[in-house]
């Protein structure tokens, strides 16, 4: 399937670009001169914003969750187009990336390793293989199990439950100790949660229903994503992130820099280099989040997965260093050397909003500060999931400023005084 001529330059081939970190890459195709095609379901091109569509200079149709005949329809497009890189973009199709271009002789990922970067089960195993700090963890299939699991391997309390596949804190709980009144019942709804998701939307990937129970790490949350290139890593800015409270820990927002200290900063970001080469990561980007306990100095690695940040995070990164994440994790998979190096030393901050409860989106109005632009990403009539993960966002505001806490603060001022209404 083609589309039009397009740029002269590179191409690179993009598993399933749909998704936040779609446009910047389509943004960075444009700076580099790349080529860019996607590899997608015919269902899934169909529902592309129009933006997408007129972006790519074609379109590789096949059934991605059928890994021999995608290997080959993709591996015979690639050939055709002459096809010089391959990156991931959704997450779930990371190794079936570094199983494509193994197959084709361009730079990528290594296979023997990339389902790690995809099964958080298979990463912890990667992780205390490398000798990465991590939480301790359980594996169980179902909330008998995971009860017994938690306390044979004394994983204390409070215990995170979440799914061994998703992302997007989909299913993800925080349970409360044996203190809490009926725990076992809590358990068994965060094990239901965790297994509600079957397969993948919208593609319909089969997904391991295991459960992964994780000891809870308390403290300060911060996210460092890891640019390699030939097996050398090249770190990006410590990113502080914020959640809400309580069982569920939807991200509310990031801020860049993290107002960390710079020792701090350089240990984070060598944990999080170490994390994305444990889980393959040898041409390519990595997400990796941490959390760093009150009064010590040691991160701990929550996951990591092998694709560009969500949550508009290559925004918030670029508007505060001048980094393109998007244009360095191409120059990656092409084999070239990535431009990481901050061009300024400003701020950025976002905000998203979230609805106090499900229902039907009424009205949302986000006022315009100096400084900041927004976003509305469901409009008037649209149903809202209860706050549960990322899917209830309503909308967000990014701001800038010449330090983390102004930035942080005007962004914080618009999103309070935004109005979402709900029926």
């Amino acid at each position: 399937m083609k589309n039009g001529a397009g740029p002269s330059g590179p191409g690179v081939l993009v598993i399933e670009p749909m998704g936040n970190a779609g446009r910047f890459l389509v943004e960075a195709a444009d700076r580099l001169g790349v080529r860019l095609y996607a590899a997608t379901h015919k269902d899934v091109h169909e529902g592309y914003p129009d933006r997408l569509r007129a972006s790519l200079v074609g379109v590789c149709v096949t059934d991605l969750t059928h890994v021999p005949q995608a290997l080959e329809d993709m591996a015979a497009f690639c050939r055709q187009h002459a096809i010089a890189g391959v990156a991931p973009c959704f997450e779930l199709f990371t190794p079936l990336a570094a199983l494509l271009a193994d197959r084709i002789g361009v730079p990528g990922n290594d296979p023997g390793l990339a389902w790690a970067a995809r099964n958080k089960i298979e990463m912890g195993e990667a992780f205390a293989a490398a000798g990465i700090p991590a939480p301790r963890s359980a594996v169980a299939h179902d909330a008998a199990e995971a009860y017994r699991a938690a306390r044979a391997h004394g994983l204390g309390w409070p215990l995170v439950v979440k799914p061994a596949e998703q992302g997007g804190s989909w299913g993800v709980s925080v349970v409360d100790g044996p203190e809490a009144p009926e725990v076992a019942a809590r358990l068994a709804d965060a094990v239901g949660a965790a297994q509600r998701y079957t397969h993948a939307h919208p593609h319909g990937l089969e997904l391991d229903t295991r459960v992964l129970l994780q000891e809870y790490i308390p403290g300060g949350e911060y996210s460092c994503d890891t640019v390699v290139a030939g097996g050398v890593a090249y770190p990006l800015p410590v990113v502080a992130k914020d959640t809400t409270e309580g069982r569920y820990r939807i991200e509310t927002g990031h801020t860049c820099p993290s107002g960390l200290p710079a020792p701090l900063v350089r240990k984070v970001q060598h944990i999080a280099a170490r994390a994305a080469l444990a889980v393959g990561v040898r041409n390519g980007i990595a997400h990796t989040e941490v959390k760093i306990p009150p009064g010590t100095q040691t991160p701990y690695v929550i996951e990591t997965g092998a694709r560009l940040p969500g949550d508009n995070l290559c925004e918030v990164v670029e508007a505060a260093t001048g980094v393109s994440e998007a244009v360095a994790h191409l120059q990656a998979v092409l084999g070239l050397v990535p431009d990481t190096v901050p061009t300024r030393t400003d701020a950025a901050s976002i905000r998203f909003l979230l609805p106090e409860h499900g229902g039907v989106l009424r009205r949302v109005v986000i006022p315009e500060l100096p400084g900041t632009h927004s976003e509305a990403h469901l409009r008037p009539g649209a149903v809202v999931p209860e706050p549960a993960d990322s899917s209830c966002r309503i909308g967000h505001v990014v701001a800038r400023a010449e330090t983390a806490d102004q930035a942080r603060g005007l962004a914080e001022r618009v999103a309070a005084r935004s109005r979402v209404e709900m029926g």
